[in-house]
């Protein structure tokens, strides 16, 4: 099997705060030295680790290091890590929307590439328009995009808006769009970073079933996503990423599991220092069974948090997602659904949410806090303020479910917000 991509200690060097060396004569001198010359920059710098809970020491940072492994052909790579490992930069290197600071970057046949919503369209002009525009990107003629014009349309579900301007589209819409175009225009190598998460849960699924289908044609795919279930599902190999390096390649289920030994496990958390320039504050969250000290399937499981608001957020979001143990999204709980209330005025609040009993089977499960304003940032850091809990057998029932990681058929929790508390 020959081999697709290779990576040959691949680096990502990036200046914190201001573009430029700080003076023109250097700026120059770099310009020489990099674009006539073809020589490294001559003022780069040993930057800090891609670490973002760490406080920066130097003026650079490198958010991807030494990067180094092969993908053979036909493989299906999952690229998992949290927010801020650098799987991004990665994908973006790969499809040439930047360059590497560093190092090499060997792919053999066409990409494709899915990164953001609307990568690679105008936003002037139509859907078809961008089809043809899009598959003219990849090397493809006239003829041979005009073959698979019905089935990226029909794919997409955008039959009725493809001669409308794509500006006008919905950021589901257009996503649906770009996928089918990277998928139907055949390259050898497609690049999916986790914004399938835009779409809805049906064409989610349409579109792991596609990738699985361009995979079993041996060509090759790299999928970034937060959804363990999804990436079990279709990737064969496994990259992880910490911290911008590599820390473990290998079969994808020995991938997950090495990443999710690393995840803080905490049925509490308290925010040992509440910064009061924030908006928002999560001052302390726990999840408790409603009844004894075991969390059975049966009992009703209490989820109780407090925040401050320093500024009032017109936007506000506050609530929490249950995910499996595999972080397949299960269901979502939000004060906001109580009484539509947006906002909250400045004031310490606790709240208290309650999961029915038997809604949940045997199994281990997360809650991901959002404590937030619409659309611009969550104040709660998903890598740190994460609570777990696992629901365990009942040794006085005699029926026990036990389906680990597969979705509940409830989507929503009803919750009770609390009572406001004086700020001090």
């Amino acid at each position: 099997m020959s081999t697709a991509i290779e990576f040959n200690h691949v680096g990502k060097q990036y200046r914190l705060g201001l573009v430029g060396t700080g003076t023109l004569s250097h700026d120059l001198n770099r310009w020489w030295q990099t674009s006539v010359l073809h020589r490294e920059d001559p003022y780069l710098k040993i930057g800090d680790v891609n670490d973002r809970a760490a406080k920066a020491t130097s003026d650079y940072i490198w958010a991807l290091r030494d990067i180094d492994f092969k993908v053979e052909q036909g493989d299906v790579v999952g690229i998992i890590g949290k927010n801020g490992a650098g799987k991004s930069t990665l994908l973006k290197l790969l499809s040439r929307v930047t360059a590497p600071t560093v190092g090499t970057i060997n792919a053999r046949g066409r990409i494709a590439s899915l990164l953001e919503v609307g990568t690679g369209f105008h936003s002037e002009m139509t859907g078809r328009e961008n089809i043809y525009m899009n598959g003219a990107i990849l090397g493809m003629t006239k003829q041979e995009i005009s073959a698979k014009l019905d089935e990226i349309i029909a794919f997409s579900g955008c039959e009725k808006y493809i001669d409308t301007p794509v500006k006008r589209y919905s950021s589901g819409m257009t996503v649906r769009l770009g996928f089918a175009v990277a998928a139907f225009l055949e390259p050898e190598i497609l690049v999916v970073d986790e914004v399938l998460a835009v779409g809805d849960a049906e064409f989610q699924k349409k579109a792991i079933g596609k990738m699985q289908d361009v995979a079993s044609g041996g060509r090759t795919v790299l999928f970034v996503s937060h959804n363990m279930a999804s990436v079990q599902r279709l990737c064969t190999r496994g990259v992880l990423l910490e911290n911008g390096a590599v820390k473990y390649l290998g079969g994808i289920s020995d991938t997950i599991h090495t990443y999710l030994e690393d995840q803080v496990i905490q049925s509490e958390y308290t925010n040992p220092a509440p910064n009061p320039k924030d908006k928002l504050n999560l001052l302390w969250a726990k999840v408790t069974p409603a009844e004894g000290s075991a969390f059975y399937a049966k009992t009703p499981v209490n989820v109780d948090f407090a925040i401050r608001v320093n500024e009032q957020v017109n936007e506000l979001v506050v609530g929490f997602n249950v995910y499996s143990s595999f972080q397949h999204p299960l269901a979502r709980a939000d004060y906001n659904d109580l009484d539509g209330r947006k906002t909250l005025a400045p004031g310490e609040y606790t709240f208290h949410f309650q999961i029915p009993g038997n809604m949940l089977s045997n199994g281990d499960y997360k809650i991901v806090l959002d404590v937030a304003e619409r659309n611009v940032f969550n104040y709660a850091d998903s890598d740190t303020t994460s609570l777990s809990f696992e629901v365990v057998a009942d040794p006085n029932s005699q029926i026990n479910t036990f389906c680990e990681n597969m979705p509940i058929k409830s989507s929503i929790f009803r919750g009770q917000w609390l009572k406001e508390i004086e700020t001090k």
